[in-house]
C-alpha cells in the first residue's frame, strides 16, 4: 500500500484514544476534556474534532504533545458525535456535516491558507481559511465602565472599544488556544503553562443563526450558571458608611414605601480603614453576628466589598493565623503580599479569612479589583479573569447554595463566573443611552448578567444632585435590565432614596421596582433559558431579526427574554412627554402595554411616553407570567401565579420553577405549560399539569388570569363551570379593570398536578378599537382634570366640563358595570369627540393653557 493510500485510510479510520480527564470543580458539572473518539479524525499530525455540526477543533503537532486539559475558555470536548461524512478527492481530504465542508490538502504540513478551508453550506458568502480576518463582527463587552460618560470615558478622551466577541455577520469564529493557560487535575484545578507548542484551533460556522453559535460554544466553553432567584430583586448599594442602626432605619422606610427589597450591598467601609480590609469596623458595625442575623431574618441576602491589592495586613483580626497557614513569619508584622496565583495564599485567604465572615452570615463578596491588570509571576494571566475563577469555585466547593460572585469581566470564558459589576459610571443622559446597548451585546460572549451603578456613580460637570427624572427613567431601565442595583459614590448630594423625590418620580420609581417583582417568573424562566442554550435575558435584535437591516442599526433596542422588545427612553422629556423613534419587525404585531396600543410590525414609528409610562412592547399573543403585587421578596416561590394574556393572537409559554436558591436545579426543577388559543368570539387557556418536582415545591397554587386589552365577556368557565362576576376581587369569580381594558380570572387554590381550562366567551369578536390606544386616553383625559383641578382658586372656582368628566370617568364605570360595556363606549366616542372645544370655551384658563391641554389628548 502507498504512502497516500495508507494516509487517506487513517483519514478514514477515526480512531484516537485521548487520555481522560473530567473535573467539575471549577463552575461547571460534568466537564469531560476527552471527546468521543468516534468524533476524531487523524492522521500523523493532523487531527479534526468533530464536536458539533458546525463546530470543528483543529490541532497540528505530535500527537503526544497534545494537550487535552481544560483551557481558560474550553472545558469541555466529549459531546454527542454529529452526522459527518470524509472523502478524498485530488489529493485533498473532505469533511463534511450537515452544515459545514473542511478540506485539507493531504501531506502539506502545519495548517495555512493554502492548504486548509472551510466553507458554510446554507450561505455560499461564508467561507474561512487561516489568517482571514472578520470585517464585521458584532463585538462582546468590555472590563468596566469607570470613567464612562456613554461611550467616551472622560478620563482618557476615548471612545470605549469592545472586544471582539463570537458573532460576526462574517457568519464564522474562530478561537486560537494554542497558547492559552491550561488548568491541572488537582482537586482545586490550578493555573498552569500550555503544553508544547503546537496548534489547537476551535472553527464555528453558522452563517446568520447566531443563536446555534451560542449555544455550540456553550457547549465547549461551559454554561452560563443559573443564579438564585433573589437576585433579580431589587438591590440597594451606595458607598456610604452605614452604620447597624442606618442600614435598620433604611429598610424600615423602603418597606414604609412599599419598595420590596432582596440584596443589601455594603461597600468598603464596613470594615477597618484602608483600601483592603477584612476585619469588621466596630465603630459602624459594634456586633456583625447580630447584625447579619437581623438582615437575614427580614429576608435581606448581603454582599461585602472587597479590595484584595493590599494583601493581608499585620492589623487584620486573623493576620496570625493567616501567616501561620502560609508558613511565614510574623514576628516582624510584614504586610504579606497579594498573590492570586498562588494556590496556598488563596486557599489561606479563603479558609482562614473570608470563611468565618462568610458562615456568618454573608451571602456572597463583592470583588473590585482595579490595580494591575496581570500577574506578577504568570504573565499571561488576567488577575480579573482568576480572581473571578477563584472565588467562584471556591463558593461552588464550600457552600450549599449556588455559587454567586460579583465582580468585572476577565475575558472569554468568564461567562461562568456571574455577575459582573460595571464600574463607575457619570451620572449622565449619555451613560443612561450607552447602557442597554451594552449590556444586550455583552450576550455574545455569553456574559449576560450585567450589573450597573443605576443612576449613574459620579456627578458630571456642576450638578448639584440626582435629576429626577434622569435617575426614575435610568430606574425604569434597571427593571429590565439582568440585575437592578441603584448605586452611586459616597458624596451627601446624591440621595436615591425614593422618599427624596416628588411624588410624580417617587410613583414612577416605585411602580418600575414593583413591575420588575411582578416580572420575576418570566425573568426566572428565560435565566433557565440562558443556562440551557447561552442567549441571554437582554439580547441584540438580531438574534430574532437576523435578516431584517434595522435589527443591526437600532442598538438601543433590544429583546428582554422571548417576548418583550424594550426600547428605552435616554433622552429628557419635552413638554412633560419623552419620544422615541421605536422600530417595531414585521413577522408579528406588538402590544404597547403602557398605552394599551396594538401595533403592526415592520414599520418605524415615533411614540410619546409620560414619566410614568414606559416603552415596553410585548409580541401579540404573549403568555407572560408575573407575580402579585403583595410580594416583598424572593426567598421562596410564592403560592400565587398571575399569567398575562396579551392580544393579537394565541400564544404559550412553559413556566419554570426550582428551589431558588440550591445547586439541584441541573434535575430538580419543575415547568407548567400554558397555552391561549383565540378563535373569533372564543378565548381558550389551558394550564396544564405541572410536570416535575423540587426541594419545598409547593402542592397547591392559586392562579389569576389577567386578559389585557380586551372587553368584558359574556360568560367565564373553568372546567365546564361557569364563574361569576364580582367586583371584590373574590376567588372562583371574575372582575373587570377598567383603567387597563383587562379582564381578571381569580381561580382558586388547587393542586399543581390538576389541569385547568378557561372558556371566555365573548358577545362579538373583541375590536379593535379596545387596543387601539383607549387605555392612553384614559390616562391622558385624567392628566387634564388634574390640571384643572389643581388651578382651582377656590374663588371663581373651575368647574370639570361636562363631556370632559364623563369621559374621564368611563373607566371606573366600565369596572363597576362591566356588563354596559358596549353603551359606555358608545357614550366615551360621543363625549371624547367633544372635548376640545369645551376646553377652548374655558374662561377660567389662559389661552396657552387651554392649548396645551388640547395637546394632551391623543
Amino acid at each position: 500500500m502507498s504512502y497516500k493510500h495508507k494516509t487517506i485510510t487513517f483519514f478514514k479510520l477515526l480512531a484516537c484514544f485521548l487520555i481522560f480527564f473530567a473535573s467539575n470543580s471549577y463552575g461547571q458539572n460534568d466537564n469531560q476534556l476527552t471527546p468521543d473518539p468516534k468524533a476524531v479524525v487523524q492522521s500523523g499530525n493532523v487531527r479534526f474534532t468533530v464536536l458539533t455540526d458546525q463546530l470543528i477543533r483543529l490541532q497540528w503537532g505530535q500527537p503526544a504533545s497534545y494537550d487535552n486539559r481544560a483551557s481558560l475558555v474550553v472545558v469541555n470536548r466529549k459531546l454527542p458525535v454529529p452526522e459527518f461524512s470524509t472523502r478524498t478527492e485530488n489529493e485533498w481530504f473532505y469533511l463534511k456535516t450537515k452544515k459545514i465542508e473542511l478540506a485539507y490538502k493531504i501531506n502539506s504540513g502545519v495548517f495555512d491558507s493554502t492548504n486548509l478551508k472551510i466553507r458554510f453550506l446554507n450561505a455560499d458568502t461564508v467561507s474561512w481559511k487561516p489568517g482571514q480576518k472578520q470585517k464585521f463582527n458584532l463585538k462582546g463587552t468590555s472590563r468596566t465602565l469607570d470613567g464612562q460618560d456613554g461611550e467616551m470615558n472622560l478620563y482618557s478622551n476615548q471612545k470605549l472599544q469592545l472586544e471582539d466577541g463570537i458573532l460576526s455577520r462574517d457568519g464564522w469564529f474562530f478561537l486560537d488556544d494554542s497558547q492559552s493557560l491550561r488548568l491541572d487535575d488537582s482537586d482545586w484545578p490550578w493555573i498552569t503553562t500550555p503544553g508544547a507548542p503546537k496548534l489547537d484551533w476551535y472553527f464555528l460556522g453558522y452563517g446568520d443563526d447566531y443563536k446555534s453559535a451560542l449555544l455550540d460554544f456553550s457547549k465547549i466553553a461551559g454554561h452560563v450558571p443559573m443564579l438564585p432567584r433573589y437576585v433579580f430583586g431589587y438591590w440597594w448599594s451606595r458607598y456610604w458608611s452605614y452604620s447597624d442602626n442606618e442600614l435598620r432605619e433604611l429598610v424600615q422606610n423602603l418597606k414604609r414605601f412599599d419598595v420590596p427589597t432582596d440584596v443589601l450591598v455594603i461597600d468598603m467601609d464596613w470594615h477597618t480603614r484602608g483600601w483592603t480590609g477584612y476585619t469588621w469596623n466596630k465603630n459602624l458595625f459594634p456586633d456583625p453576628g447580630n447584625f447579619l442575623k437581623w438582615a437575614k431574618d427580614n429576608h435581606l441576602k448581603t454582599t461585602l466589598n472587597l479590595h484584595p491589592v493590599d494583601g493581608i495586613q499585620p492589623t487584620e483580626q486573623r493576620y496570625n493565623d493567616f501567616a501561620a497557614y502560609i508558613k511565614t513569619d510574623s514576628s516582624q508584622r510584614k504586610a504579606i503580599p497579594f498573590e492570586v496565583s498562588n494556590k496556598v495564599f488563596m486557599r489561606g485567604l479563603f479558609d482562614i479569612v473570608l470563611r468565618p465572615i462568610e458562615k456568618a452570615g454573608v451571602n456572597f463578596w463583592w470583588l473590585d479589583w482595579q490595580q494591575w491588570p496581570n500577574d506578577n509571576k504568570i504573565p499571561q494571566l488576567s488577575n480579573t479573569w482568576w480572581l473571578n475563577y477563584t472565588f467562584f469555585t471556591d463558593k461552588a466547593m464550600h457552600s450549599q447554595n449556588r455559587p454567586l460572585l460579583y465582580h468585572r469581566w476577565g475575558g472569554l470564558g468568564n461567562h461562568r463566573y456571574q455577575i459582573g459589576f460595571s464600574g463607575d459610571t457619570f451620572m449622565s443622559w449619555e451613560s443612561l443611552a450607552y447602557e442597554p446597548y451594552f449590556t444586550s451585546t455583552a450576550s455574545n460572549v455569553l456574559y449576560c448578567y450585567w450589573s450597573h451603578d443605576i443612576g449613574g456613580h459620579i456627578l458630571k460637570g456642576n450638578e448639584k444632585g440626582v435629576e429626577p427624572e434622569l435617575y426614575t427613567r435610568w430606574l425604569q431601565y434597571g427593571c429590565f435590565s439582568p440585575i437592578m442595583r441603584t448605586h452611586s459614590t459616597k458624596n451627601a448630594a446624591i440621595k436615591k432614596e425614593i422618599w427624596n423625590f416628588a411624588p410624580e418620580y417617587a410613583t414612577a420609581q416605585h411602580d418600575a421596582i414593583r413591575l420588575r417583582y411582578a416580572l420575576v417568573p418570566y425573568i426566572y424562566t428565560m435565566s433557565r433559558k440562558t443556562f440551557e442554550t447561552g442567549i441571554g435575558l437582554c439580547r441584540p435584535m438580531y438574534y430574532d431579526y437576523a435578516k431584517q437591516p434595522e435589527a443591526y442599526s437600532y442598538k438601543e433596542e433590544y429583546m428582554f427574554g422571548d417576548n418583550m422588545l424594550i426600547r428605552p427612553i435616554t433622552t429628557p422629556s419635552k413638554d412633560g412627554f419623552a419620544t422615541v423613534k421605536v422600530w417595531l419587525p414585521k413577522g408579528n404585531d406588538w402590544y404597547e402595554w403602557s398605552t394599551g396600543t396594538l401595533l403592526k410590525g415592520g414599520q418605524i414609528l415615533e411614540r410619546s411616553f409620560s414619566i410614568n409610562e414606559y416603552p415596553v412592547y410585548v409580541k401579540a399573543g404573549s403568555v407572560i407570567p408575573m407575580y402579585n403585587n403583595q410580594i416583598q421578596n424572593l426567598d421562596k416561590n410564592p403560592n400565587n401565579l398571575t399569567l398575562g394574556i396579551f392580544p393579537g393572537g394565541s400564544g404559550n409559554f412553559q413556566v419554570y420553577e426550582d428551589n431558588g436558591n440550591n445547586k439541584n436545579y441541573k434535575n430538580q426543577f419543575a415547568k407548567t405549560n400554558i397555552a391561549s388559543q383565540l378563535d373569533d368570539k372564543e378565548l381558550i387557556v389551558n394550564i396544564a399539569p405541572t410536570v416535575g418536582n423540587y426541594q419545598d415545591m409547593a402542592e397547591r397554587k392559586k392562579i389569576k388570569i389577567k386578559v389585557f386589552g380586551t372587553q368584558p365577556p359574556l360568560k367565564v368557565s373553568v372546567n365546564g363551570k361557569p364563574l361569576q362576576f364580582n367586583p371584590d376581587s373574590r376567588d372562583g369569580c371574575w372582575n373587570y379593570d377598567g383603567d387597563n381594558l383587562c379582564l381578571n380570572i381569580l381561580l382558586p387554590d388547587q393542586s399543581c398536578k390538576v389541569a385547568r381550562q378557561l372558556r371566555i366567551t365573548y358577545n362579538e369578536a373583541p375590536g379593535t378599537l379596545i387596543t387601539a390606544g383607549l387605555v392612553e386616553k384614559f390616562k391622558r383625559l385624567s392628566m387634564i382634570t388634574s390640571v384643572l383641578k389643581n388651578g382651582d382658586n377656590g374663588n371663581d372656582g373651575i368647574y370639570i366640563p361636562k363631556n370632559l368628566g364623563f369621559a374621564e370617568e368611563t373607566n371606573r364605570l366600565l369596572s363597576y358595570h362591566p356588563m354596559n360595556f358596549a353603551n359606555y363606549l358608545e357614550n366615551f366616542e360621543r363625549y371624547y369627540k367633544l372635548i376640545p372645544e369645551e376646553i377652548r370655551l374655558l374662561k377660567q384658563v389662559g389661552e396657552q393653557e387651554r392649548k396645551d391641554l388640547i395637546k394632551l389628548l391623543p
